[in-house]
């Protein structure tokens, strides 16, 4: 017995006639996996025809045994005298092997049947993690000054997204799933597929997260291709395809932190602007004491000036205790420490000059580049300090002097 293909147009030709049964099913829907039809005897007459749709795969079955399939569209004669012939499209090797072996455990049931399996892609199945998973997160490194090496945050995430599956192997999913049922849905499957999908889904994102692809967290939806191709690379879906279904499309829609991972990723943030802040007060700090020691006569403001904002570096950075680089703070401190050792050292240096020369500073009037005029030694409209006059620096002791004066006021030295 078995199926004997009829010309294209035969079924709208006066040889319909001939035809005893028509075996069809136009119903098998994005819901659908599986019908069986048979006829009201439950005997399939000699001479039938047989219809497969394009998407559909029919196998013909005889009490208790399969002897026939195809998977190419057309239509089909039921020969009962025939050998079987393997009509299979892409299923030919699969069928045969069937037909072979397929026995239900040597059940038997008194009947002839077709059983059409839908296989089409099967699209739009929602996933979603039930319980954030862990992802070692790369965009947000952790320096180890220990050994010199960065490692990743841990996160915990939350995921959804879709997938899609397909059967491709309909021997398998008639030995494992379907049986003789009348109709298979996809509710019934759903659940479990679901299941065996987040599974998939948690090695993804191990593999997403590892030294060797160094997935950011947050760019997860975007590495569609990627998961797809990992997903084929390690048949990640093998417990999938065990029940002859393979899924096809795999799309994280999105990602969510659990709330310990983002005050982490907040407290990082925080953390790298402090950095980034302390550099720029560095390089202020850095220009400060350049032009106090250029400015002779507000050379005391200028260095008590370095004193406040040495006071407020620090201030701002204490207030970022709780980070991810707590293990480089104390270095921090030592170097805030001796920082402050070293501004006191010359603050007493510079009073100590002051006081010996014992010179009374006269608050006049001048006039900025930018047209304010000020009593102060910075203007008080652009910040620039006033300009210094010219000076003499004594050959012999190297005091600076005024430009004015003939003889160094440290050491008497006649200057030229």
């Amino acid at each position: 017995m078995g199926l004997i293909k009829a010309a294209g147009g035969a079924i709208k030709s006066t040889f319909a006639d001939q035809w005893k049964e028509v075996i069809r099913c136009d119903d098998l829907n994005n819901d659908t996996l599986m019908v069986k039809r048979t006829t009201e005897t439950g005997v399939i007459t000699n001479k039938s025809t047989i219809i497969v749709a394009p998407g559909q795969c029919a196998i013909i079955y005889d009490n208790g045994r399969v002897i026939d399939a195809t998977a190419e569209e057309g239509l089909y004669t039921f020969d009962s005298s025939s050998s079987p012939s393997f009509f299979a499209g892409d299923f030919g090797k699969t069928f045969k092997e069937m037909w072979e072996r397929f026995t239900y455990n040597g059940a038997s049931a008194k009947q002839q049947a077709v059983f059409f399996f839908n296989t089409k892609e099967i699209i739009d199945n929602k996933f979603g993690t039930p319980a954030p998973i862990p992802f070692q997160d790369w965009s947000h490194p952790i320096p180890n000054q220990m050994t010199n090496t960065l490692s990743p945050m841990r996160v915990e995430i939350k995921c959804f997204g879709k997938y899609t599956f397909k059967i491709t192997n309909p021997a398998l999913f008639m030995q494992e799933l379907a049986g003789t049922a009348d109709v298979y849905p996809k509710a019934k499957l759903i659940e479990q597929i679901r299941a065996e999908v987040i599974a998939v889904f948690q090695n993804l994102v191990n593999e997403l997260g590892s030294e060797r692809h160094k997935v950011p967290v947050l760019e997860m939806p975007s590495q569609t291709d990627e998961i797809r191709k990992m997903m084929d690379e390690m048949v990640f879906d093998e417990p999938v395809k065990k029940r002859g279904i393979s899924i096809l499309g795999f799309a994280v829609e999105s990602v969510t932190l659990d709330e310990e991972s983002e005050k982490k990723i907040d407290d990082y943030e925080l953390s790298s602007n402090a950095h980034i802040q302390q550099g720029r007060l560095v390089d202020a700090y850095a220009e400060a004491i350049q032009n106090a020691a250029a400015n002779k006569s507000g050379s005391m403001n200028g260095f008590m000036g370095i004193g406040v904002m040495n006071m407020a570096t620090n201030g701002m950075m204490g207030g970022v205790a709780n980070n991810p680089w707590q293990n480089t703070q104390g270095s921090q401190m030592d170097l805030s420490k001796n920082n402050a050792k070293q501004e006191s050292e010359q603050t007493n240096t510079v009073q100590t000059n002051e006081t010996a020369k014992n010179e009374t500073v006269v608050t006049e009037e001048w006039k900025c580049e930018c047209g304010q005029t000020n009593e102060g030694k910075f203007c008080s409209n652009c910040g620039k300090a006033k300009p210094v006059p010219a000076q003499k620096k004594c050959p012999k002791c190297g005091t600076v002097n005024d430009n004015n004066d003939k003889f160094c006021s440290e050491c008497g030295t006649k200057l030229e």
